[in-house]
Formats: structure tokens, C-alpha cells, sequence
């Protein structure tokens, strides 16, 4: 099976619709990953790359001849379903900027190294657990149930999913407890990636907003105590791992309001697989548990507790 083939049996499995199985969704993806013919899946990347670097990638590697003036087809047939579907991100850039640019989720990097490996089977099954097949979201688009929350006293509606249903438990139920008074200034969404975001509130605290995609799934700012909260809602990847924190920080290396980092969990089963990956100095909520936190913070919270 040449490499044409393979991606576009990974593009069926996920559930992309057939009109994103063509050629060009299969180069397309093949350039996101740097898969040149005769290398190995497990030899992916998600470096961040250009419409531009893609066509000259298809056309110096397997011989297409797509034009400069096929970007708007790249965009349109491939790359604007693929984000949908959560296998890229966007750098939040304007798409008229030189630096706008993409890259594959960390989920689908996973995936994709995996796949024609003993791993796969693994892989793909807990990928498929957590992502809307895209050919599902269209056939259900119109009736697709929405998740009601109020930020800030705006009326605004998630889209159904576990992700989304852990967000909303953030901001509905660790909030009141944990950060009372908080205001949201960002939120995001598994479809709509910015469903709310206070862009002047943040650049005010010093954010340096270049990378949407990595900004925290939720930031809570409690302005009496200039506290701010990143929190990251886990169901299948992504805790607040020291890697994390140390992106989070450059990102915020302006910002002096004191930073409080926080993984997210819907259940204590999934808090145990990510257990050991958790970075000190961090705190855990679990939405099954809303009442209690988990102090990651050596001798900090040590003594007696009243009864």
C-alpha cells in the first residue's frame, strides 16, 4: 500500500466524509505529518506549517503540480474540515497574516504514529472514544444537542461531548467553590475553539495572546485577590504536566497576578491514569468529587485540619 493509500485509510477510519478521503486531503496530510514516501508512520511530526510549505512539500515529494493559487482549495476541501473534525489547530493568527499557520493535534499526532504498529489497535480505539467522527457531526449538525452555561451572565451553549461537559462543570461548580467571584475571561469550545474570550481583560493582565491553541481550556481571574486560574479539562490528554506549566508561564511571563494551575478531571478513574504525569505545585479537581481538591504542593497545606 503506497503512502496515498494509508493516509487515506487513516482518513476513513476517523470518519472523515468521502469527499475528504481525496487525493488532496490525503497529501494534505501527509505534509501536516512530514511523511515522505518510504518513511515510517511512527516518524510523524506536527511542526507547525504553511498552506504554502504543504503545496511545495505535495508537489517536491510526490510529484503533484498544485499551484500557489490552489491555497483556497487546500483551505477549503481540506484543512478547514480537518480542523472541525479536532485533527489540526490553527495558531490564531489572522488568516490573511504570512504567519498564519497549522499543525495536527497532539491527539492525532498519537494517533498517527501508531498507526501499522502493534499499538494501533490501542490508540485508535481510545482516539475514536473521545472524537466525533466528522461525517456524524454533519448528518447531525442541525439537531446536535447543546450544552446551555452562563459565563459572566451571558447565555452561551457548548457543543455536546465530554470535554465540553467537564468545562462546564468548571465554570458552573468548581468556580462557586473554589475561585467564588471569578470571572471567565476564556473559554473554549471543541467546535468553536474561542467561545469566549476577553481579549482586552487579558492583554490588560499581560498576556502575550499569539497561540490560541495554547492558552488553558479555561482562565478564571478573581480581581479582589489577583489570582488567576489556568485550567486544563481532561478526558484524554493534556494535564498540567510540567511541560504545560512551562508554556503557560513564557505565555504569561508578563502577567504579575499570582497563577494557580489546575488539571480537571470528570471522574477519579481518569485522574489515575494521568496521576504520575502531574507537575508539583499544581492542583487537581475532580468533577465527580466537586466539594475536594488534590494539593500537589509538598508542605504547603500541612497541619492539622479542624473537624
Amino acid at each position: 500500500m503506497d503512502k496515498i493509500e494509508e493516509a487515506r485509510e487513516i482518513l476513513k477510519f476517523v470518519g472523515m466524509p468521502k469527499a475528504q478521503q481525496s487525493d488532496l486531503c490525503c497529501y494534505v496530510l501527509l505534509a501536516m505529518a512530514g511523511i515522505k514516501p518510504g518513511m515510517i508512520w511512527k516518524e510523524a511530526n506536527n511542526s507547525w506549517i504553511r498552506i504554502h510549505d504543504m503545496i511545495q512539500f505535495c508537489n517536491g515529494y510526490y510529484g503533484t503540480t498544485y499551484a500557489e493559487n490552489s491555497r483556497e482549495t487546500f483551505r477549503k476541501q481540506a484543512l478547514h474540515r480537518f480542523r472541525t473534525a479536532a485533527l489540526v489547530e490553527d495558531n490564531g493568527k489572522a488568516t490573511n497574516s504570512p504567519n498564519y499557520r497549522y499543525r495536527l493535534t497532539e491527539e492525532t499526532l498519537i494517533l498517527l504514529r501508531s498507526f501499522q504498529s502493534a499499538a494501533w489497535k490501542q490508540t485508535s480505539a481510545k482516539f475514536m472514544e473521545y472524537h466525533e467522527k466528522l461525517v456524524d457531526i454533519y448528518s447531525s449538525k442541525k439537531k446536535m444537542t447543546m450544552m446551555p452555561v452562563k459565563i459572566n451572565g451571558n447565555d452561551l451553549k457548548f457543543s455536546k461531548g465530554k470535554h465540553n461537559e467537564l468545562q462546564k462543570a468548571i465554570i458552573e461548580q468548581f468556580a462557586p467553590r473554589f475561585a467564588p467571584g471569578a470571572e471567565c475571561l476564556y473559554v473554549g469550545d471543541t467546535i468553536e475553539k474561542d467561545l469566549f474570550k476577553n481579549v482586552e481583560k487579558l492583554k490588560k493582565l499581560g498576556f502575550e495572546i499569539t497561540l490560541h491553541d495554547k492558552m488553558p481550556d479555561v482562565v478564571l481571574y478573581c480581581e479582589d485577590k489577583e489570582w488567576l486560574y489556568f485550567v486544563e479539562c481532561v478526558t484524554s490528554g493534556g494535564p498540567m504536566d510540567p511541560k504545560r506549566i512551562l508554556e503557560i508561564t513564557e505565555m504569561t511571563k508578563k502577567v504579575n497576578s499570582g497563577k494557580i494551575f489546575v488539571t480537571a478531571f470528570l471522574d477519579f478513574r481518569t485522574y489515575k491514569k494521568f496521576a504520575e504525569d502531574l507537575a508539583w505545585e499544581t492542583e487537581v479537581w475532580i468533577a465527580e468529587m466537586p466539594d475536594h481538591m488534590i494539593h500537589l504542593n509538598g508542605d504547603k497545606f500541612m497541619g492539622p485540619r479542624r473537624r
